[in-house]
Order: C-alpha cells, then structure tokens, then sequence
C-alpha cells in the first residue's frame, strides 16, 4: 500500500526548487555586502574601539549598557546574511513559514523607516532645513558625520535587495495566497471578530499618529523641554514618516479584512499592511526601548507622554499583525 506521506513528501521535494537566474544571486550577494560595513562596526565598538565615536559622545557615558546593545545590533544585521541565503537557497523553500514569516516582519519593520526618513532627511536639508539629515534620537555629540551615509546607505541597499528577494520567494512559495482582488476573498477572511480587531487597531493608531503629526508640523507640547527645544528638521521628518506607517497600517488592514474597494488586488493591500504595521510595531518598541533607557543628558528625556505615544505605536503595529496574519491564514487555508 502506497504510504499516505508520499504524496505531501513529493510535493515538497517538487517545489523546493528556486528559479536559475541572475537576479537572485545577485541580489543576495547585494545583502550581504550592504551588511558588511555595519557589522565590521559593531565588531569594533563591542571590542572597546571607538572608531567614529568622536570625543566628549554620549555613547561613552554608559559603556557597558552601549556594549550589550552594539552586540544585539551586530547579531541581528547578521541575521540579514542567513535570511538572504534561506530566500534564495532550495533549502529555504523547506522552512515552516512562522520561522521566516517574524524575522521578516522584523527587518522590514525596522529598515523600512530608515529607507523612507533617511532620504526625506537629507532632502529637506538641502532645502534649508534645520536638521543635519541623520535618523534617531538626539545625538550631540554623537557620532562622526561619515557614520550616517556608510550605515544609512547600507540599510537602504540592504532593504531593497532583501525585500526584492522575499516577494521573489513569496510570489514562488505563497502566490496563490495573495492573488486577485478583495472583492474575491471568502467571507471568512474577515469574520466579525476580526473586523472588530482591525477596528480596534485603528482607533489605537489615531492617538500616537496624531501626535506625531503635531508634533512634526511644529507643535512642541507634550514634549520634554530639552527636546522641544532641540527640535529640528531630522526629528520632523521621523515624526511624519511614523505617523504615515501608523495610518497605512491601520488603513490597509481594514481595507483587507471589510474586503472593499472590491477591486483592489489583494497584493496591494497585504504589502502595505506588511510594511506599515512592522514599522509601527517595530520602530515602536525600538523608541520605547530607547525612551526607557537612562537618559544621555539632563533636560531630555522622553516625557511621559512620548513614552506612551511610543508604546502605543508598538502595541497598534503587534495588534494589526496579528489581523494581518490571521488573515493570511485563512486565505492559505482557503487557496
């Protein structure tokens, strides 16, 4: 009697194949590249040296709590090297979605914020702006000023070559789950309990968009008086590329779970709830993170409202992932 495993064991053997080409060694070997510089970096800083660390740097005042964060920093852009070899290796094909699905989710919650300020940063000032083109939190003295297009620019390149290669793989692996239209996903796809999450999860959203919209227009209350007063371009343009994420997130989740405008691909709506709810998640706790951590000088720490505008963020991009992936279930499920 033929085993009931052989058919489900064929099927795999048959699909863990990746497309012959060049674009995806090439992209791959992009992503590693950009990855390089960031962690030869890292490497140095956690051994103790402080190449572009000028002299008089906060990053000197808390040696032991920048060691432990300069080794998670360095271990995680390494993991950029294993997930551009697992999206275009056939040994890739055979991970359990859940273990790519997170780290994915991650990474371009994390680099996507950066793809997007970085250039806007450096845009608005070469329009006079009164920032210095530079992503993060308040940094004088900081770092060398050659640190942020080396470390920037290889987010950047590491972000396109990686996110080419996951919707490359997605579209061999998953297309079926995110083929047609709205207007065709099964009702089920969006059940009343899920609609009222998404929903949930939007309203969530309008409190810390707000803000960070305010606060990106020029409105300083709610902020801590070292930091209203240190207020630039570069921290504007961060404020509205977050407000932005939070309102595509919340907005393309509901979009796929009420399933309207009916004629919307499905693609569509699923990568900007991909992107946007990993960077309103990610980037959010990243700034809650931070906000907890001591303060790097006297007048500037986060207030309590900030803090809460911060876990707020982090909380709507954890709760519209959540609908997100329950309704990539149940349209794996259906397909």
């Amino acid at each position: 009697m033929t085993s009931p495993t052989l058919p489900a064991q064929a099927a795999t053997a048959q699909a863990a194949t990746v497309p012959a080409g060049p674009l995806r060694p090439v992209l791959r070997t992009l992503a590693i590249v950009a990855c390089l510089p960031y962690i030869a970096l890292k490497a140095v800083w956690v051994s103790g040296g402080r190449l572009g660390i000028p002299d008089g740097s906060v990053l000197l005042d808390h040696p032991t709590m920048m060691a432990v964060a300069n080794g998670v920093s360095l271990l995680a852009d390494a993991a950029v090297v294993l997930l551009a070899l697992l999206l275009t290796r056939p040994w890739g094909l055979r991970v359990r979605a859940w273990l790519l699905a997170f780290p994915m989710w991650a990474a371009t919650g994390l680099i996507a914020p950066i793809m997007t300020a970085y250039p806007a940063q450096l845009l608005v000032a070469l329009l006079g702006g009164s920032g210095s083109g530079t992503a993060g939190p308040p940094r004088e003295p900081f770092l060398d000023s050659w640190v942020f297009p080396v470390v920037y620019g290889g987010f950047i390149v590491q972000g396109l070559s990686l996110g080419t290669l996951f919707a490359l793989y997605s579209r061999d692996r998953w297309g079926r789950v995110w083929s047609g239209r709205l207007g065709e996903l099964p009702a089920r796809a969006g059940g009343p309990g899920l609609r009222a999450a998404a929903v949930a999860g939007a309203v969530l959203a309008l409190a810390p968009a707000t803000l960070c919209f305010l606060w990106a227009g020029g409105l300083t209350g709610g902020l801590s008086t070292g930091l209203a007063a240190s207020y630039d371009s570069d921290r504007a343009v961060v404020d509205a590329v977050r407000g932005t994420f939070l309102v595509l997130a919340a907005l393309s989740v509901l979009l796929l779970v009420l399933r309207r405008p009916a004629g919307l691909r499905v693609r569509t709506a699923m990568g900007v709830a991909w992107v946007a709810s990993g960077s309103a998640g990610c980037w959010g706790a990243y700034m809650t993170l931070v906000a907890l951590m001591p303060a790097t000088e006297a007048g500037k720490e986060p207030s309590g409202l900030m803090i809460t505008a911060y876990a707020g963020e982090m909380i709507t991009g954890f709760l519209l992932a959540g609908c997100l992936a329950l309704v990539l279930g149940r349209r794996g499920a259906s397909a």
